[in-house]
């Protein structure tokens, strides 16, 4: 699988946020509201994933197969709670309790995931029968593939993006 150059991805989510009627400012997406239908993933047109322009394949032995390193870049928790809070309403959720939900990387910190973007950080159900939690297995995995160099991190990335619920297999890991 071929990587697409950052560039090129930009454009295309600022093209895809304005005919879903969002608006992209200072790398933020803002929308009326999000839709629930694509869980157990975001709903592509809020959270479409953002990368950490410091994270490349180039990068990875300083970044993130550092032990420690996603603790050096994860946001505050006053953030992701506001955030979460605030995602909880866009996604129209009807259980509000911020316990009940990750603020979620959809790319993974550990993947290269953008720390403090709005468009990688999701309200994720902590319940249903892929939650959080499985997919922080998955993520675990694609880590140590990525490190191992087995994997590549745009592929990682892009299986990660694509359907997390089938990374795995999609990259010949399950």
């Amino acid at each position: 699988m071929s990587r697409i150059r950052r560039p090129l991805v930009t454009t295309v989510s600022a093209f895809a946020l304005a005919v879903a009627g969002l608006t992209l400012t200072t790398g933020t997406a803002h929308a009326q509201s999000c839709s629930q239908a694509y869980l157990p993933l975001p709903d592509p047109g809020c959270q479409p994933g953002d990368l950490n322009p410091d994270v490349t394949q180039s990068t990875i032995g300083s970044t993130i197969c550092v032990s420690g390193w996603t603790a050096t870049v994860r946001p505050s928790s006053s953030y992701t709670t506001a955030l979460k809070k605030k995602q909880i309403v866009e996604y129209g959720y009807t259980d509000t309790s911020t316990s009940d939900y990750e603020e979620d990387h959809f790319v993974p910190l550990e993947l290269g995931g953008a720390p403090k973007s709005e468009l990688n950080l999701w309200p994720e159900p902590q319940y249903g029968t892929k939650t959080a939690a499985n997919k922080d297995t998955v993520e675990t995995k694609l880590k140590k593939a990525v490190c191992a160099g087995t994997v590549s991190l745009s592929d990682a990335q892009d299986a990660i993006i694509t359907d997390w619920t089938t990374a795995l297999s999609s990259l010949g890991l399950s």
